[in-house]
């Protein structure tokens, strides 16, 4: 598997590869990354359809990119996922998937007219004092030690950033700025997660430093993920002969390690309560989704917290399956996951999906995002932050294009609201979220959205229906690491076997991303099978000069340099460096940027 760049790769169709008519493929998991494996198997790879076999423990497709409606309690959605232009391997993929809507439209074409005709944009990206505009007008507000210390980070080597927190390479006044703010809800992140992880985003997104404030940077799919990208690729699979076994558990992958050569030898697993095995060869390819940022979620709804009452740290399903995988190896090579998973303490969140169709709440809606959500077009624009909730709940909220699910009334508003503190009292709710139901939830969020307080309670309870969602895992991505503490995509001498999804290593792409799991399914695919095509490599903008003369402006909120709080060194520094390059390109690069006038 190699990396490459431009159309002579991007629209090659590779050769059939040596020996593929004689290899089956056993997928664990049916997430992003387990379909994508799948796909790549089927479309680039020629494998038989007939002999790739897609293992699911639930009965539904998708893994983290779900959403569904439940008869009895209403709509759920665990989360959303924002997309970026630069998802490279993504759009291979989806170029290739026809859309389910629009026959001869592949998903990719649908996604592309639909941003095109609607564009992303928030008009409102933060509230205070019960659903006033907070006015953070895209401003970053960057002191000078935040300002430098950011641009260390940017240039520091990840192995020198291995263990380390985020708070302990950024100032403390980092964290009051509006660059945090915008930062840490947008992407989830914490004060104590990972900074090579901080790292890998500041160098994959520095493009989009521009549209971080108002969400400019963003693409959203017309339903939710499940709808509008998962039943798509499944169908797809189903057409090409794939077949997706549900109901199976899997507890172990057995790997042989003989003269420095590993082979997966047999599948264990649990279906309809009895334990059995599939044995393996090398012609057989393993393909292991490793730890699951949704494992062990609890859902509440609109009259009942979440059971907490089963969760245990550190364990779940797919921990429990990587842990097993892990204690096979000889010197850590199947990765860590403890790293992860042993503190739910440090990497919960909760989230809620309010319905309503009420008019008083959608005319506070309005008012604050400047929009109607039932005009079928981008309505918020990305998350609106409550800043009064930031010692709180840090409750954030969103709608994205209604109906967000086909089968929603047209009348019905769907909200998807997130916090990232389940462990402290709300400004209105005085009791931790983890421990609300559904309406505890609901009045919380009327209460910042400016509803009149007399009627908040009867609101919650009868124009509204709330469902609620605790995953004790979803920030597991971001503890604080090594690089050795997730498996290469193919660890060193792997034979017929690869980890996949958001715990497996591959350089420079971030997590939390759809990319990174389509990514990890390519590489995979492409290795074991040796396809003769080149993977994407992740978008380079970090090397471009271009970008990263934007981004310095964008960052410090549109200064020239002259503008900026330099000392007398500084200034007399800058004078003769400027001296220096007049008249050159590099001082048409920095008026083009902004940086000088």
């Amino acid at each position: 598997m190699y990396y490459s760049a431009g159309n002579y790769e991007a629209f090659a169709r590779p050769e059939k590869p040596a020996g593929v008519d004689r290899k089956s493929a056993y997928i664990i998991g049916t997430g992003l990354a387990g379909l994508s494996a799948a796909f790549y198997l089927l479309r680039d790879g020629q494998m038989k359809g007939e002999h790739i076999h897609l293992l699911e423990k639930l009965e539904l497709a998708g893994g983290s990119c779900d959403g569904r409606k439940d008869v009895t309690k209403g709509f759920y959605m665990r989360g959303g996922r924002e997309m970026d232009n630069h998802f490279e391997c993504m759009w291979d993929l989806y170029r290739s998937v026809p859309s389910i809507e629009n026959p001869g439209l592949s998903v990719l074409d649908e996604y592309y007219y639909l941003n095109k005709k609607d564009p992303n944009y928030s008009l409102c990206r933060a509230t205070v004092n019960c659903g006033e505009d907070a006015h953070t007008d895209k401003l970053f507000n960057l002191d000078k030690d935040s300002a430098l210390a950011l641009s260390k980070l940017f240039i520091t080597p990840e192995k020198d950033l291995e263990d380390k927190k985020i708070n302990e390479v950024l100032p403390a006044s980092f964290f009051e700025t509006n660059f945090w703010l915008y930062w840490q809800t947008m992407f989830a992140f914490q004060p104590w997660a990972s900074a090579l992880e901080m790292k890998r985003y500041l160098c994959r997104y520095v493009h989009h430093i521009d549209g971080l404030p108002d969400f400019t940077a963003l693409r959203f799919t017309k339903y939710n993920q499940y709808e509008s990208m998962i039943l798509p690729l499944v169908k797809y699979l189903e057409q090409g002969g794939v077949k997706i076994e549900y109901g199976f558990d899997v507890k172990n992958v057995i790997i042989d390690n003989i003269d420095g050569k590993r082979v997966a030898k047999k599948i264990i697993y649990i279906k309809d309560g009895k334990e059995s095995s599939i044995d393996l060869c090398e012609d057989d390819l393993v393909f292991i989704t490793n730890g699951c940022c949704t494992d062990t979620s609890c859902y509440g709804d609109q009259d009942h917290a979440p059971d907490l009452s089963h969760i245990k740290n550190g364990s779940g399903e797919s921990w429990d399956m990587w842990k097993n995988i892990a204690s096979q190896a000889t010197n850590g090579e199947y990765g860590n996951p403890d790293a992860f998973c042993s503190d739910i303490n440090a990497t919960n969140w909760m989230s809620a999906t309010v319905a309503t169709s009420d008019e008083e709440i959608i005319d506070k809606i309005m008012n604050i995002c400047k929009r109607d959500p039932r005009s079928g077009k981008v309505t918020t624009g990305g998350i609106v932050t409550v800043k009064d909730s930031t010692k709180n709940w840090y409750l954030s909220w969103t709608i994205n294009r209604q109906p967000q699910f086909k089968s929603q009334d047209k009348n019905t508003v769907l909200i998807w609201l997130y916090s990232l503190n389940t462990n402290k009292e709300g400004n209105w709710i005085k009791k931790p979220m983890r421990e609300c139901s559904g309406k505890e939830v609901c009045e919380e969020w009327l209460y910042h959205i400016g509803l009149d307080q007399s009627k908040i309670e009867a609101k919650a309870a009868n124009a509204c229906n709330t469902t609620t969602c605790y995953m004790p895992y979803i920030n597991a991505f971001f503890q604080p690491r090594k690089e050795s503490d997730r498996p290469k995509v193919v660890v060193d001498n792997a034979v017929n076997f690869a980890f996949i999804g958001q715990f497996a290593e591959t350089p420079r792409d971030t997590i939390f991303t759809t990319e990174y799991s389509i990514r990890t399914g390519m590489e995979a695919a492409y290795t074991l099978l040796n396809v003769d095509r080149g993977v994407p490599e992740v978008w380079g903008s970090k090397y471009d000069i271009r970008e990263l003369l934007r981004a310095c402006y964008y960052s410090v909120d549109k200064k020239s340099v002259d503008e900026l709080p330099l000392d007398f060194k500084e200034k007399i520094l800058l004078k003769n460096v400027l001296k220096a390059i007049k008249g050159s390109d590099l001082e048409l690069l920095l008026k083009e940027s902004g940086l000088i006038k």
